[in-house]
């Protein structure tokens, strides 16, 4: 009877994805209709379409921070005198993007959770099932905490944005190497944890301050640390990925509100690379779970190492 009441309320295979599609297209329409933009300018930022859905792949099959594409990208914009965007406008542009990326990206994973294979597939698949209940409670957890960080972050002024990316970006790469050695030592030929231990759960608490408040400065953050800690810590790449993706998407949701109330948003930028980010977010669900847990943790270790070190460079020369 259980059961049968089960398959009754949940939703078909891929309906919360086009519930959510038809919410972010209504969203699209609106800021085609009345947020303020400049068409010239759109002509001259045509490629966005293609970054935003490369920096997507990225996002959604990691769970972290694809923001850094767009560095190089902005970055000549300014020099070729296309758009010169301030550090506040290039958060609220990665803000935006992420809005339609990772709303897209979290519905499919979560879509994947709802319609996981039956557990002696996943067992030999070597991928431990997911507790919708783990995987609310991380959601939940995180955001409780993450969410306040990041709108009182957002409220300050007197803060070193520089110090602070370095800061984080060091961390990172840490971070990245651990996940690197983890992956092929100690959890090598350790099965996945199949649940969440309350150890976890404090952590996590404890990693969503920063999270959150980093986020507010660079509009990653949250997302990147709590995927991160996941993986280093053995679950399954659906809790790792999944709940970073619903988190990182509810946050910029959340934190794109002051933006928009501050007239920071560059609308141009968020119009193209918008529906770039909603292909990429996707076609990455599918693309993560085809390379398996190993290699998916090794290649977001070693983005997340090459990516934090580029930025640090970045900074540096200029």
């Amino acid at each position: 009877m259980t059961d049968s009441l089960r398959r009754m309320t949940k939703p078909a295979p891929g309906r919360v994805v086009i519930w959510g599609g038809v919410v972010l297209l209504l969203a699209y329409a609106a800021i085609v209709l009345w947020a303020r933009y400049d068409p010239a300018l759109i002509g001259q930022l045509r490629f966005l379409p293609g970054i935003g859905a490369l920096a997507a792949v990225i996002a959604n099959t990691s769970g972290t921070g694809g923001g850094v594409v767009f560095v190089p990208v902005f970055n000549g914009l300014r020099e070729h005198g296309v758009m010169t965007l301030d550090p506040l406008r290039v958060t609220a542009a990665s803000m935006g993007i992420q809005c339609f990326g990772m709303t897209i990206g979290g519905l499919r994973w979560t879509d994947r959770l709802l319609h996981q294979p039956a557990a002696a597939a996943s067992a030999s698949a070597g991928d431990a099932a997911v507790r919708p209940r783990d995987f609310l409670l991380v959601i939940l957890a995180v955001l409780a905490v993450a969410l306040p960080a990041m709108l009182a972050m957002q409220r300050l002024t007197m803060v070193d944005g520089q110090m602070i990316l370095l800061g984080y970006k060091i961390f990172s790469i840490f971070l990245g190497l651990a996940l690197i050695i983890t992956t092929w030592t100690i959890n090598h030929k350790r099965p996945e944890r199949a649940r969440l231990e309350r150890i976890d759960i404090a952590m996590l608490l404890l990693i969503a301050i920063p999270g959150g408040a980093l986020t507010a400065l660079f509009s990653v953050g949250v997302g990147e640390l709590v995927a991160l800690y996941l993986f280093i810590r053995h679950y399954p790449v659906l809790l790792c990925t999944g709940t970073a993706c619903v988190i990182s998407s509810i946050s910029v949701l959340v934190g794109s509100i002051w933006h928009i109330e501050s007239g920071t948003m560059p609308w141009e930028i968020v119009l193209l690379a918008g529906p770039g980010a909603v292909l990429g977010a996707f076609l990455a669900r599918p693309i993560a779970l085809w390379l398996g847990a190993k290699r998916l943790k090794t290649l977001d270790g070693t983005w997340i190492v090459l990516s934090a070190v580029y930025l640090i460079v970045l900074n540096w020369v200029y």
